[in-house]
């Protein structure tokens, strides 16, 4: 099926989300969640749209993006329709934000298309993300290292961005995604937050105060030993608020070895997104993240994928036809 590559269609690429672990999970506090994380060097997705009268999607996870745009037009009451092609997806399942990316990438073409609020925050609304993590949502918006802090639960509104700062130009991330037992999402995910305790009022006060006083402060001052230590101090001690579901600090099996191995192999930092199974490190230049990624294929070999390169400094890119800007 031929899709038209003329100015008249709206292409979004976008960054798969890292997400660096939530702020609390407690729902009988003033705000649910918040949270922290980054885009990552990739994947990145890539979608389409051109207006139709009738609303159609093609591609990888097409289904998907069928259900986004017709939410997203649905909220905005537009009666028009979308041709929409998805021709590239993020790993579904693996702790890479694809849900909220791919929402947000059809939301943002299709905002586009018909001049409708295309800022972030209305997008998550429209597309109904971003009701317990905002990081996806405003790594889509741009760069850097993100905070967000959680949402009222009055409301529908995702967390809002609390700080976004850069990272050194020479830091680099080096990403794993074994294969394996899927992450959580949707329905599942829902019921596991439902059978997590909430975690005790010191921790959650230590893990604000990592945040506040040990990693901000070390990314401004482009120190990597001290934000590293901070990053995987906050992984560890979020990663046991899920272990009653997860089986531990990180999921069982190659993420958790990946991580160990990570960290004996010389990275800063290490962590897992989300439920996984994708895992991260950071490194203080690129060398030494190529020197990771070899030693992390060599372990995987064809038993999963691995991503290595800059932090990005942007979020997703908006263009009109035609398909390479």
């Amino acid at each position: 099926m031929s899709h038209q590559t003329d100015g008249s269609r709206v292409f979004v690429e976008a960054p798969a989300r890292l997400h660096f672990g939530v702020l609390d999970l407690g729902r009988a506090r003033d705000r649910w969640f918040g949270g922290l994380g980054t885009a990552a060097p990739a994947p990145t997705l890539l979608v389409s749209a051109s207006a139709a009268g009738t609303l159609r999607a093609d591609g990888d996870d097409g289904e998907r993006a069928a259900a986004f745009g017709a939410r997203f037009l649905a909220h905005h009451g537009i009666r028009g329709g979308a041709d929409v092609v998805v021709h590239r997806a993020l790993p579904r399942h693996a702790g890479l934000g694809s849900g909220t990316q791919l929402a947000m990438s059809v939301g943002r073409a299709l905002a586009t298309l018909y001049g409708v609020d295309g800022e972030a925050p209305g997008l998550a609304r429209a597309v109904g993300r971003g009701r317990r993590s905002a990081v996806g949502t405003w790594t889509f918006a741009g760069g850097g290292l993100v905070v967000e802090g959680g949402r009222r639960p009055d409301g529908d509104a995702c967390g809002p961005l609390l700080a976004r700062l850069p990272f050194p130009p020479a830091w680099r991330c080096v990403v794993a995604v074994p294969e394996g037992s899927p992450g959580l999402d949707g329905l599942d995910e829902e019921a596991a937050f439902e059978r997590l305790p909430a975690p005790p009022e010191d921790e959650v006060a230590r893990v604000a105060r990592a945040v506040l006083l040990s990693l901000l402060p070390a990314l401004a001052d482009a120190d990597i030993a001290a934000f590293g230590a901070a990053l995987t101090r906050i992984q560890e001690m979020t990663g046991e608020w899920f272990a009653p579901v997860q089986g531990g600090p990180f999921a069982p099996g190659p993420s958790a070895e990946l991580v160990r191995r990570m960290a004996e192999w010389g990275a800063a930092g290490v962590g897992q997104s989300s439920w996984g199974p994708a895992v991260y490190a950071v490194v203080g230049d690129p060398d030494a993240a190529a020197r990771l990624a070899d030693r992390v294929r060599g372990v995987l070999g064809a038993r999963g994928a691995v991503y290595e390169g800059a932090f990005p400094s942007q979020g997703a890119r908006v263009w009109r036809g035609p398909l390479t800007p």
